[in-house]
């Protein structure tokens, strides 16, 4: 017997949360993806290359770089327009949505908020065009889940500050014009702003990675590096600015995971609809529509609890808590996701031919940035016990 295929977001009715305006910001971001980003992207990953420039000038022309800042040539969108872009983007590959999450919610973010006005005018428009390229130098080889243990360090010297010390797993890092690069100083944590080229500042490709391979990945060193007394970000005192943008990422990672998933689960249901085993397709046998029945679920759940947060921040409302635990579930869920639509396709499942074990190495890295999922869990367990675990 045959029934009516309905889709996920048809299946949950995701549409009724949103609004006309944030539907079509996601249709848009999602006929770029289909026309521009799929049918390259196995390409660049399997190469390790990605056409960072040429895309961040597409992506500046969608309007996606900072899309959710005020003012200084960004679009001022809501939270949930937002979320649903990265999703759309995610949809692509984990890479892509990484290239404007750390533009947008990290580098751009850290100028908007806590930069001058001098440093606003002179970098936000053109990062929001897509025409300079910033990247975020928070972690470090040896301080990751700890930032604020970190080693970089920044001294006076007379008006000027002279930095050294690294920082890894930067993304955008050896492709970037300016590098938003935190350290410690006499007066505690600060951000600065390291253009490229500067003396004694290096950014050096990461090779060898096998997941986020369609992305920019770079360890940053900083030897001796002396920057103007302008260079300092005036209004990012302590960890918590560096922290602040993070939670921003950190919410886009929320939707974006999901739409990793949603490319999986779809390329599951399309391929159990027309594999035959046994004289009929797979997805007529109750094991493999258990999988995609559960799959879907969680999907939808994630969904709603996305949106919520969307709808929490645009009134000012959310917590870092809560951030936290929809950063946590849509990693933990999307990466479930993947691992069990590889396995409807079996031996397919394996092959850039399709997109699944592509989202699958790249959640991977997504479950652990900005937050590794084990960090997240304290931060809820602490919100629920008013004990910190962290050390």
């Amino acid at each position: 017997m045959t029934a009516e295929k309905r889709t996920l977001e048809e299946l949950f009715a995701i549409n009724e949360l949103l609004s006309s305006e944030e539907q079509e910001i996601a249709a848009v971001a999602r006929r770029w993806v289909e026309s521009r980003l799929k049918p390259s992207v196995a390409e660049w990953f399997e190469s390790g290359e990605l056409p960072v420039r040429a895309l961040a000038l597409e992506l500046g022309k969608l309007g996606v770089m900072g899309m959710h800042l005020e003012g200084y040539g960004c679009a001022g969108m809501g939270a949930v327009s937002y979320g649903l872009a990265c999703l759309e983007l995610e949809a692509g590959d984990s890479g892509i949505r990484s290239l404007v999450s750390v533009q947008g919610s990290l580098a751009m973010k850290a100028i908007h908020a806590f930069g001058s006005e001098e440093q606003r005018q002179e970098w936000l428009p053109a990062m929001a065009k897509g025409e300079s390229i910033g990247c975020f130098g928070l972690t470090e080889p040896d301080f990751g889940s700890n930032p604020g243990g970190m080693r970089t360090a920044a001294a006076r010297s007379g008006g000027d500050w002279i930095l050294n010390g690294s920082k890894m797993w930067i993304t955008n890092g050896h492709v970037a014009d300016v590098a938003v690069v935190w350290a410690r100083t006499e007066e505690g944590i600060r951000g600065f702003l390291v253009p490229a080229g500067t003396r004694g500042f290096s950014a050096i490709p990461i090779h060898r990675k096998l997941s986020l391979r369609a992305s920019a990945t770079s360890e940053l060193v900083l030897e001796d590096v002396r920057l103007p007394g302008e260079a300092l970000l005036p209004g990012g005192a302590g960890l918590g600015a560096p922290l602040a943008c993070l939670g921003e990422a950190r919410f886009g990672i929320a939707f974006g995971a999901l739409g990793a998933a949603r490319d999986c689960l779809r390329s599951a249901i399309d391929y159990s609809t027309t594999r035959v085993q046994f004289d009929r397709p797979i997805g007529g046998f109750q094991l493999t529509q258990k999988k995609l029945a559960e799959m879907a679920l969680e999907w939808g759940k994630g969904m709603l609890l996305a949106i919520h947060l969307g709808r929490l921040k645009e009134r000012g409302q959310v917590t870092g808590e809560q951030i936290s635990a929809g950063k946590m579930n849509s990693t933990r869920v999307s990466l479930e996701i993947a691992r069990e639509c590889r396995s409807i396709l079996g031996a397919n499942g394996i092959s850039l031919e399709y997109p699944v074990v592509r989202h699958m190495v790249n959640l991977e890295s997504v479950y652990t940035y900005e937050g590794t999922y084990e960090m997240h869990t304290l931060v809820l367990g602490r919100a629920l016990t008013g004990i910190g675990a962290f050390s």
